[in-house]
């Protein structure tokens, strides 16, 4: 902990491992500080990942960790809560008080789903209450399914998820009332709307049952699909002046990010992001993707300098003690018949 690393890497998730991955294989010294706070933990499984599809989360990370190790990184648990620029690279302060030093950083600090505050929801997040139909569209398909509106997408949503099943019912919820356009296209794909607002998920066991309107009514379900709204984990990107920006998707805003070029090299010299933090609708294949790109940037990045030092110390002249020392070197290789 009291090296310099090349690298520290801010976050242990799929796109921190990746970047640390490839600059270990690159033989860069590579410290990753994992705060343990996955975005994916209560799901169990991850789709998409080519060859890893239904993968449970933990034993990716597990995996990668090992991966890391083995080219010579290191992992450790902790939180990064702020960073300053110092002596031509970077001071990471952890919540243990303990600081971590390095010449560039990669922040993968990832996503809150900030989630609608109904009873019960949150205990079914990731199980049976989900939002994106590509990580989950698959292990509901033909059931009972229900999207909540509550803002300006609900009806496109519903549209989306009628792709995997004919069972889906919009809850208008908190979001608007539909154009005549909308109630047109939801009749013609044989999506059922329920007006009034919803006020708790219902659950029995291990399963969430369905949703409870103002009413008193109970609309059964077999999954409830929500929009929550994507914030970055950006405090230590804020306490090096990088501020978040505003996120739209499909013209409606969906959260807040921090912003990056194409290989995710931000507008501080020296610091790069991956993963959720700058990309909010990143799939773990899509942030193990940006975190090579970003491991690959930095290592560019750090070669370039290596090289400018390199060079300068071979264009600085002798000083009278250096030039001493190589005669007499040269001497006593003489001596020595060498």
């Amino acid at each position: 902990m009291d090296e310099r690393y090349d690298v520290v890497v801010v976050g242990g998730g799929a796109a921190g491992l990746s970047g640390a991955l490839a600059l270990g294989r690159a033989r860069r010294s590579v410290l990753v500080v994992d705060g343990g706070r996955p975005r994916n933990a209560p799901a169990d499984a991850m789709h998409n990942y080519l060859g890893r599809d239904g993968t449970p989360p933990g034993e990716l990370l597990a995996a990668g960790r090992a991966e890391v190790a083995g080219y010579g990184g290191q992992v450790i648990p902790g939180e990064a809560v702020t960073a300053r620029a110092e002596d031509g690279g970077f001071v990471v302060r952890l919540a243990d008080g303990r600081d971590v030093r390095s010449r560039r950083l990669l922040v993968t600090t990832g996503l809150v789903d900030e989630l609608p505050d109904l009873p019960g929801l949150r205990e079914r997040w990731g199980a049976d209450v989900l939002h994106c139909p590509y990580c989950h569209g698959w292990e509901v398909r033909d059931r009972a399914v229900g999207v909540l509106s509550t803002g300006p997408a609900g009806v496109l949503k519903a549209l989306l998820w009628r792709q995997w099943t004919a069972d889906v019912t919009l809850f208008l919820h908190t979001g608007p009332e539909p154009t005549d356009d909308e109630w047109e296209q939801l009749a013609a794909r044989g999506i059922a709307v329920v007006t009034g607002e919803v006020t708790a998920v219902e659950s029995a066991g291990d399963r969430l049952t369905g949703v409870r309107l103002a009413s008193g009514r109970v609309v059964p379900l077999d999954a409830l699909v929500v929009s929550p709204r994507f914030t970055a984990r950006s405090a230590v990107l804020a306490s090096l002046g990088l501020p978040v920006e505003p996120v739209e998707a499909m013209g409606h805003a969906v959260g807040s990010a921090v912003p990056s070029g194409p290989m995710g090299a931000t507008a501080v010299p020296g610091v790069w992001v991956a993963g959720n933090v700058t990309d909010l609708m990143a799939q773990v294949v899509t942030a193990a993707a940006a975190g090579l790109q970003a491991g690959a940037a930095i290592n560019a990045d750090l070669m370039s300098e290596d090289v400018r030092q390199a060079v300068q110390e071979r264009r600085a002249p002798f000083s009278p003690a250096s030039e001493r020392e190589l005669c007499e070197t040269v001497l006593g290789d003489r001596r020595h018949g060498i």
